[in-house]
């Protein structure tokens, strides 16, 4: 039997990147995976980008789990209660994992400029997608959790500490995510729920290699002008890093901690699909950043 068989997620904000890559090793595991996010073949969100929901469910039944896509604006309570109903129908309230990733807070960051130089309609909205739309989504996951006395809510940040990371809304939004677990394992201590945040390091998503002009076959060409890219991990690093933590049995010791793709991986013994073992944080500590 597969660890997760049986197990039923919610990967909100699964459309691509980490969410994407999270959802198809969950499958993998066995679950029964809700991929939610904005961008559908019919409709594209904001962001403009071609991956879909369905591709993502596509991907999940090929890896020999169970996708299924769903349209969901985590900004809407309506919708995000919506998809909470169909949960309630079709598998009866049982919800074991919810993976929150819901970002979109990319054409809003505006890189370089001081907080009062920026547009604050921007900056607040990004709280509105990365915060707000975490809060909203795992308020209605604990009801059926702790219901059963049993789950795993899994806030997807960007760092390990509170640290500046060089733009105030940018900033605001990851450490608050990163809060919002430590604060939800306090208030779920006594229902048998774990509640932790894992970071991955230098992501080499889908945007981020459109935005070097590379694609995976020859990523490291990007090393010539970016030397820190050659530390670079692909979503299924960290992605491999959460389906070990979901199915490991002593998971709930680690309830309101911040987590590492690379420290996942010193940890269960995994390395990334191609093949390497990237170690953002030593590497992180060795440059002094």
């Amino acid at each position: 039997m597969k660890p997760l068989q049986n197990q039923i997620a919610i990967v909100a904000g699964a459309t691509r990147g980490a969410g994407r890559a999270i959802a198809v090793e969950l499958g993998r595991a066995g679950a029964t995976v809700y991929v939610t996010g904005r961008s559908t073949r019919g409709e594209r969100s904001p962001m403009n980008r071609s991956e879909t929901i369905e591709e993502t469910a596509e991907l999940i039944n090929a890896a020999g789990g169970v996708g299924i896509p769903m349209k969901v604006d985590h900004t809407k309570e309506e919708e995000i209660q919506k998809l909470f109903e169909r949960i309630r129908e079709e598998q009866n309230e049982q919800l074991d994992i919810l993976v929150n990733d819901v970002w979109g807070g990319d054409p809003l960051i505006e890189w370089g400029k001081n907080f009062w130089e920026t547009s604050l309609a921007n900056g607040l909205l990004v709280q509105q997608q990365a915060v707000h739309s975490h809060i909203m989504t795992a308020h209605y996951a604990a009801q059926f959790m702790v219901k059963h006395k049993k789950g795993l809510i899994i806030e997807v940040t960007d760092g390990v500490g509170y640290h500046y990371r060089g733009n105030l809304f940018y900033s605001l939004a990851k450490i608050g995510v990163s809060h919002l677990a430590q604060a939800m394992a306090a208030d779920l201590k006594a229902q048998g729920v774990t509640a932790l945040a894992v970071t991955p390091g230098f992501l080499r998503s889908e945007a981020m290699l459109d935005y070097f002009g590379v694609s995976e076959a020859n990523w490291r060409d990007v090393g010539e002008k970016e030397i820190h890219f050659l530390q670079s991990e692909t979503p299924y690093f960290l992605a491999r890093g959460i389906a070990r933590l979901a199915a490991d049995s002593k998971r709930a010791e680690k309830s309101g901690q911040l987590l590492s793709s690379w420290g996942l991986s010193d940890e269960y013994g995994f390395i990334d699909i191609d093949g390497r073992s990237p170690h953002w944080g030593k590497y992180a500590e060795e440059h002094g950043f």
